[in-house]
């Protein structure tokens, strides 16, 4: 009988053991829930789960209602932001043999659709022109100069910006 005994001894700290563990395991799943529960109920630690269940759920509606909001505002400042100038280019060049300096430039001012206006200064050493040609679509019912043509391109493209073209920059005989 010692033996069975020291089985039964054996066996009732194993479950004791067992029987520790599943304790431990538990109260860390209960510590859990309740700093979940404290979470959803701050503010109002007196709430029963059913109220701040509740209140969450009331809260991401009013969410859900300021997102769908925003998302039509969305759309319409979108709308309103594709007539606006977003796409400007500069490009400066020299349009005289002897003047240097890069004076001249001509300048795009384009909205989404690529409608807008190009407009160039050309520098000359006792005078200065200015000029203003429309674009519709990227194209002008005017004769565009390279310059200009240069302008719209780069106001259409991935990038914008001032730069100065190493063909722009060459002099070019011009009458002022």
């Amino acid at each position: 009988m010692p033996a069975d005994s020291s089985s039964l001894v054996v066996a009732a700290v194993g479950l004791s053991v067992f029987a520790l563990v599943v304790v431990v395991a538990l109260a860390v799943r209960v510590g859990r829930l309740i700093r979940t529960y404290d979470a959803l109920v701050v503010g109002d630690e007196n709430a029963s789960f059913v109220t701040a269940v509740g209140r969450q759920t009331r809260t991401g509606e009013r969410l859900r209602a300021d997102v769908a909001q925003l998302r039509d505002e969305l759309v319409a400042v979108r709308g309103e932001l594709s007539g606006a100038v977003r796409h400007v280019a500069v490009v400066r060049y020299d349009a005289f043999g002897d003047m240097g300096g890069l004076l001249s430039f001509s300048v795009a001012l384009l909205d989404d659709a690529a409608d807008g206006l190009v407009l160039s200064s050309i520098n000359a050493r006792s005078e200065t022109r200015t000029y203003v040609k429309g674009v519709q679509a990227g194209t002008s019912e005017q004769t565009l100069s390279p310059e200009e043509r240069e302008a719209i391109d780069q106001a259409t493209g991935p990038r914008t910006g001032v730069r100065t073209s190493p063909a722009a920059a060459a002099p070019r005989p011009r009458t002022a």
